[in-house]
C-alpha cells in the first residue's frame, strides 16, 4: 500500500484533490496539508475523523508516495525523485515544467487525458467539471440580466421568456441549456457534430441546423478542427441566432488546439442592450473575438465574460467530483499503483514516467 498526498492549492485554487469521505482509499495511507480542503468547506476534523492524517506541508512532499492534486504545486520540484503526481498537468503547453519534473523522474499523471471510453466515465475529471461549469454559467448570466428567464402571466401584464443560446454541445453545453430550461428560458444550441443534435433535444433545447456541409466529430466524440472557411461560414450563419439571444454561452473547444473563434464583434454589438455572453472557452482562447480572460468586456450593449475556471468557483460539489474521479483512478492502478502500458485507461493519462516523456499526443503538441 502507498501514501496518497493532498497539498493545499496556491490562490486563486479553492478546489481541493481529496475530500474526507474517500479517505480510506482502498486501504492507503491518506496525507493532508493542514487546511488544505478549508477553502472547499473541509475542515481539518473532517479529514482526521475519517482516518487521514493531517501533516505540515514539507511532510506531505517528504512522505507521500502520490501526490493528488487540482493543479500543479508552484513548490513540486520539492517532490522526492521517484514519487507520482496525479492532477490537471496542463502538458500539452507546459513543456517546460513537464520537462523539468520529467528530469527528477517524477512519474507525472494528466487527468485531462482521460480516454473517452464507457469503463473511464467515473474518472473523467473533464466531464465532472464541464458539468458544474455549464450550469454556474447559466446562474452568473441570469443574475447578470436586466430580465427574467421565464414565461410570466401576472395582473400586471405577461413577461416573454429570455432566449438562451448555447454553442458546443459537449458537457458544459448540455448542463447549460438543462439549467436554463429548468429556470424557464427558451433555449437552442448549435454544435458542428451533428449526432450532438439528439441530445440537445433531450433537455428541451432546439438543435440549430446550419448550412456547413461538416460534421467535425473527432476521436471520443469531441469535435474537431474545422477547415478556415468552414469557420467563415459558420461564424457569419451564426450572426442571426446570437443577435437575437439574450444569453449566449459559448463552450466549443477542440482537444489539444486552441478554441475556434465562432461569434465575431458585430454579432454581440447587435444583441439586445444588457444581454450577456460568458465563453467558458475563454482558457483556450475563446469563441468570441472579444473575449479577455478574466476580465468583463462590453461590446455594444452587451457584457462578454471569459472566466478561466467557472468550475472553482464551486468549490465544495467541484472537490467531490474530482475527489471522486481521482479516487476512482487510484483504485483502478491497484495497490501497487502501477501503470499498465497495455491498459487503456493508465497509459492513458501518463505523460511520464521513469525520466521518459511517453505520451504521444503530448509529444506531438510539443511538436507542433
Amino acid at each position: 500500500m502507498a501514501t496518497i498526498g493532498v497539498l493545499e492549492e496556491a490562490p486563486p485554487e479553492r478546489r481541493v484533490a481529496l475530500v474526507p469521505n474517500l479517505a480510506e482509499l482502498s486501504g492507503h495511507t491518506l496525507l493532508v496539508q493542514r487546511g488544505a480542503g478549508t477553502k472547499a468547506g473541509f475542515p481539518d476534523e473532517s479529514y482526521s475523523t475519517c482516518g487521514a492524517r493531517l501533516a505540515s506541508r514539507e511532510e506531505v512532499l517528504e512522505e507521500s508516495d502520490l501526490i493528488a492534486c487540482v493543479r500543479p504545486p508552484l513548490d513540486a520540484d520539492r517532490i522526492p525523485q521517484n514519487r507520482a503526481l496525479v492532477g490537471l498537468l496542463d502538458p500539452m503547453t507546459s513543456r517546460s515544467r513537464v520537462l523539468q519534473l520529467n528530469e527528477r523522474r517524477i512519474t507525472l499523471v494528466a487527468l485531462e487525458l482521460m480516454p473517452r471510453i464507457s469503463r473511464a466515465q467515473s474518472m473523467d475529471v473533464l466531464s465532472s467539471m464541464a458539468t458544474i461549469a455549464g450550469y454556474k454559467a447559466v446562474v452568473l448570466a441570469a443574475s447578470m440580466l436586466p430580465r427574467l428567464f421565464p414565461l410570466l402571466m401576472t395582473a400586471a401584464g405577461t413577461l416573454s421568456p429570455a432566449r438562451v443560446l448555447v454553442i458546443g454541445a459537449g458537457v458544459a453545453g448540455l448542463s447549460a441549456l438543462a439549467t436554463a430550461h429548468r429556470l424557464g428560458a427558451v433555449t437552442e444550441a448549435y454544435d458542428v457534430r451533428e449526432a450532438a443534435a439528439e441530445q440537445v433535444r433531450s433537455v428541451g433545447a432546439r438543435f440549430l441546423k446550419l448550412d456547413v456541409a461538416v460534421s467535425a466529430e473527432g476521436e471520443g466524440g469531441y469535435a474537431r478542427a474545422v477547415a478556415d472557411d468552414v469557420a467563415a461560414r459558420q461564424r457569419a450563419l451564426l450572426e442571426g441566432p446570437v443577435s437575437r439571444s439574450d444569453v449566449l454561452i459559448a463552450t466549443a473547444s477542440v482537444p489539444g488546439k486552441r478554441a475556434p473563434v465562432l461569434i465575431s464583434a458585430p454579432a454581440i454589438a447587435r444583441m439586445k442592450p444588457g444581454s450577456v455572453v460568458v465563453d467558458l472557452a475563454a482558457s483556450s482562447g475563446g469563441n468570441t473575438e472579444v473575449s479577455k480572460l478574466d476580465e468583463p468586456v462590453t461590446c455594444g450593449g452587451a457584457t462578454v465574460l471569459a472566466p478561466s475556471d467557472l468550475a472553482a468557483t464551486v468549490p465544495f460539489h467541484a472537490s467531490q467530483l474530482f475527489a471522486k474521479n481521482v479516487a476512482t483512478l487510484i483504485k483502478h492502478l491497484g495497490p501497487d499503483l502501477r501503470f499498465d502500458p497495455n491498459d487503456r485507461i493508465s497509459s492513458g493519462v501518463l505523460v511520464a514516467i521513469r525520466g521518459e516523456v511517453r505520451h504521444p499526443d503530448v509529444l506531438a503538441a510539443w511538436r507542433d
